[in-house]
């Protein structure tokens, strides 16, 4: 990370977000400068953001409660053309290529009766087995990882799980527009390093693989330790004729005994894990079945062929007892120079976790009492250009830090602590939005009469039968 001080990079920094906020601007197309007040307001408002209406009290936003409320219903936001710009920024490289991370996190609305698109959430209580499923709007993120330890991520998409989508077609299809936006924009190009992308183990590894075969991406998925696995098949036993065998003996993730002798072994040394064990079983694939995703799939079922890692850490934060980890990566025989980059990119997914955090708890993801699904999509892209302008913002901020708060490098700056000096580099900033016009209020409702048109309820869950294998569940949430 380029110095603070440092005048040159300064001026760079000022005219890329400045770049970013008047091209963020442009993809408004209505109610621009009244959403464009409310972004500023996220970033520029006194502590965490509780309330939409209280943002209308920020001396950045210059139009009313009632403006901010008409903006998020009648506004509209090109979020094709919007997250186009989102891949042409200056992204980093983990390892020398681009890694993203996919991850569903649920917009709870346990209440709201009268909401569109709610499906049953998958959320996890704070003990053991006290999971839940709570009706809320669950989206699916995908974010670029950074090296080293990071509280920020650059997101470049977000899409909303429905009641008549399928999570995994979803995904796939998110990550294919997604890597069509990065080729577009010179993120990627032929020669280069596959795509990495990193899930964590509620997505089916397999089937996202056979449906992304054509691209240039290399998955990698959290695998659960109650799997099964099969080698390579090979040649039919005895002098018989017959059909030719497809699957070779089984690999029972749970049964030691039915491990084989390991492909390749490698000691890792690793700073926060003491030394990490990893074992490769290279080609191996699950058997599939015509239940679920492959239903209606025609013809012989694929076999998709990738890597197995076993990886054995001498110890956890916090003194706890360390289980095996399993990992899959759809590259069939993975070599031993591709291990280290895999265990660490898996660490580092745990990120977007943080950015989640960020999301929810600072900018006030969730916190809109919105009814609309449509106007909630909308909330969620404002917020994502929020947090952009903050993570563009790094090489600009200073260290405003609480009297009880560590000093921090200029490398090291949280989202929170650049949030709370973006009201010391607005003045420097771009700022498109024209003022507000001078107006009359309306008339408002009759005086003593009501409302006598009931709002419409909605049922939650899928309204059709799904191929992921969870019927009315969105993947891990985070």
């Amino acid at each position: 990370m380029t110095s603070v001080s440092d005048p040159v990079a300064r001026v760079e920094a000022l005219g890329e977000l400045s770049r970013f906020r008047t091209g963020f601007y442009g993809c408004l197309t209505s109610r621009c400068d009244a959403l464009f007040e409310l972004v500023e307001a996220m970033l520029c408002a006194e502590g965490p953001v509780a309330s939409v209406p209280e943002l209308s009290l920020a001396g950045v936003h210059r139009r009313g409660h009632g403006g901010l409320y008409d903006a998020l219903a009648s506004g509209k936001l090109n979020i094709a053309r919007f997250a186009a710009m989102l891949a042409g920024l200056d992204l980093p490289h983990l390892g020398g290529r681009i890694t993203l991370a996919v991850d569903v996190s649920p917009w709870l609305r346990p209440d709201a009766a009268c909401c569109d698109g709610r499906l049953f959430c998958h959320v996890h209580g704070r003990s053991r087995g006290n999971a839940q499923m709570i009706p809320g709007w669950p989206y699916s993120f995908v974010a670029v990882l950074e090296p080293g330890a990071s509280s920020f991520t650059a997101l470049l998409d977000a899409a909303r799980i429905g009641p008549d989508d399928d999570a995994t077609d979803l995904t796939a299809a998110q990550i294919r527009d997604v890597v069509a936006r990065l080729r577009a924009a010179g993120q990627h190009r032929d020669g280069d390093l596959p795509i990495r992308i990193v899930f964590d183990s509620g997505y089916d590894g397999t089937r996202l693989a056979f449906l992304l075969a054509d691209l240039p991406v290399e998955l990698l998925v959290r695998v659960r330790s109650d799997r099964v696995f099969h080698a390579p098949a090979g040649k039919r036993a005895g002098d018989w004729p017959g059909r030719a065998p497809r699957h070779g003996p089984k690999m029972k993730l749970s049964d030691p005994g039915s491990w084989p002798t390991a492909d390749a072994t490698m000691q890792l040394p690793t700073a926060r894990y003491g030394t990490a064990c990893i074992d490769t079983y290279q080609r191996r694939h699950q058997r599939l079945s015509g239940v679920g995703a492959w239903e209606e799939h025609v013809g012989p079922y694929p076999i998709v062929e990738g890597t197995l890692l076993r990886i054995q850490v001498d110890h956890l934060p916090g003194d706890r007892c360390p289980k095996p980890l399993w990992l899959w990566t759809s590259t069939p025989e993975a070599q031993a120079e591709d291990l280290p980059g895999l265990f660490f990119a898996f660490c580092r997914r745990f990120d977007i976790e943080h950015t989640f955090r960020f999301l929810k708890q600072t900018l006030g993801w969730t916190r809109p009492r919105i009814r609309s699904a449509a106007t909630g999509e909308l909330w969620t892209w404002l917020v994502i250009a929020a947090y952009t302008q903050l993570r563009l913002a790094r090489r600009l901020a200073g260290d405003l830090r609480r009297p009880w708060e560590r000093h921090l490098s200029a490398d090291r700056l949280t989202p929170a602590r650049i949030r709370r000096t973006f009201r010391r580099l607005r003045p420097k900033l771009a700022r498109p939005a024209r003022p507000p016009k001078a107006t009359r209020p309306g008339p408002g409702r009759p005086k003593g009469s009501k409302n006598k048109t009931p709002a419409t309820r909605h049922d939650v869950g899928k309204h059709s039968k799904t191929g992921s294998g969870a019927a009315t569940a969105a993947p891990l949430q985070g």
